[in-house]
């Protein structure tokens, strides 16, 4: 049975290649069996827009790690099944940014699977934003909260398991190198 590492980042600025918090929730046994968040120091300015969305300006990643401090603690996580997004390309495509930046070798591809890419498929009539989904499931969530976004995203994989989908079908891979 495959684990599942479902994340989702909030970014500081319009550039969206540094993290300024992420959220990880881990699908195990059909389940999800860990969360984590953490904000991080981006070591980069903040756009407003960005602050207004997220709620997370320089003030409040102050003493949090930079990418490559947290990566040591997280990429055994990472490494352990395959990632998930809502809107999987932005997220992945920010990991591969940091991890580029910060001359981090990880691995030169990763397995992914989408939410917004399965859900278009299997639900044509709705909208796939990630809001509209949970409002659609009944899922709890604070938008544009790293934790939040993990968590609702992994319910919605849950619930597109349930409903019978073999997300296997939806893997793909993205370049990390």
């Amino acid at each position: 049975m495959a684990v599942y590492i479902v994340f989702d980042v909030e970014t500081p600025n319009r550039a969206n290649d540094r993290m300024s918090a992420i959220g990880i929730s881990a699908i195990k046994d059909n389940k999800i069996a860990t969360n984590f968040f953490s904000l991080v120091d981006p070591e980069a300015h903040f756009d407003y827009f960005n602050t207004q969305l997220t709620g997370i300006d320089a003030d409040k990643v102050k003493g949090a790690p930079n990418f490559a401090e947290l990566w040591k603690k997280i990429e055994p996580v990472m490494s352990k099944g395959i990632l998930v997004a809502h809107n999987a390309v932005f997220d992945m495509s920010v990991l591969r940014a940091c991890l580029q930046d910060y001359g981090i070798s990880w691995k030169p591809t990763a397995e992914y699977l989408c939410t917004v890419q399965i859900g278009r498929r299997i639900l044509p009539d709705v909208k796939h934003n990630l809001n509209v989904m949970c409002s659609y499931y009944g899922i709890a969530l604070n938008h544009h909260q790293a934790d939040s976004d993990s968590r609702a995203c992994a319910e919605i994989l849950l619930r597109y398991m349930e409903s019978g989908v073999d997300v296997s079908k939806y893997v793909k891979k993205y370049r990390l190198i």
